[in-house]
């Protein structure tokens, strides 16, 4: 397959948004997952292994930083990244490997739930507020809700990519945890408060994002 014929292919499965139009970050991005995802495909490994080794990476993110609150999160945000190309990559072998399955885009979509709340509790172990964590993971599910009720209830596309999606959940941890393990080596309160600041960037994010999903799913809907 081709990264032309790939790139149909996700768009089909993605409510019809072209990576090939994207970003160039996204764009590069989902390069990368294809590169990596058609040799797995080729050797037979199953995109729900790749799924679960992702979420497995994630559990122990917050490991990390409860092992060493200094230097953990600096691990932590490794292991995010790792997550995060795990789960482009599985994407990217049910596709080249013709085993796109509905079943499996819930198993990934339930995988990234559960994936983003370790992240959340990273950064609770770091030193950032619990009830600020919580509204983060509260509103992120949301986010994810809202779009699938919608299309349930009408809606034929994807509505709008907001600034809420995925990328930006990722992006936040991922920089996030390496400033709070920058912090950490400095004071512990530093690497709490910087925590905190990480959790209030992704509330303001997810928080905007859901209120420009919910205006154009108004407009599609009514």
């Amino acid at each position: 397959m081709t990264w032309d014929e790939y790139a149909t292919a996700w768009a089909g499965l993605h409510g019809g948004f072209d990576p090939r139009r994207a970003s160039l970050p996204v764009r590069g991005w989902l390069r990368l997952a294809y590169v990596l995802g058609r040799p797995l495909g080729r050797l037979g490994v199953p995109p729900t292994a790749v799924t679960v080794a992702g979420l497995l990476i994630c559990a122990c993110v917050p490991l990390a930083v409860l092992a060493d609150r200094a230097a953990g999160p600096l691990t932590a945000a490794l292991l995010v990244l790792l997550a995060g190309v795990a789960d482009s990559v599985d994407g990217a072998v049910a596709v080249t490997s013709g085993r796109a399955s509905r079943i499996g885009h819930l198993y990934d979509s339930v995988a990234d739930r559960l994936g983003e709340a370790c992240w959340l509790g990273a950064f609770w172990a770091a030193g950032a507020f619990g009830w600020l964590v919580v509204v983060a993971g509260g509103l992120s599910w949301l986010h994810e809700y809202v779009r699938a009720r919608a299309t349930v209830a009408g809606m034929r596309d994807i509505g709008a990519v907001t600034v809420g999606e995925r990328p930006s959940r990722v992006s936040v941890a991922l920089v996030g945890l390496l400033l709070t393990g920058a912090g950490g080596l400095i004071t512990a309160e530093l690497a709490a408060g910087t925590a905190t600041l990480a959790v209030i960037v992704w509330v303001l994010f997810a928080g905007y994002g859901l209120c420009q999903l919910l205006a154009v799913v108004r407009r599609a809907l009514v």
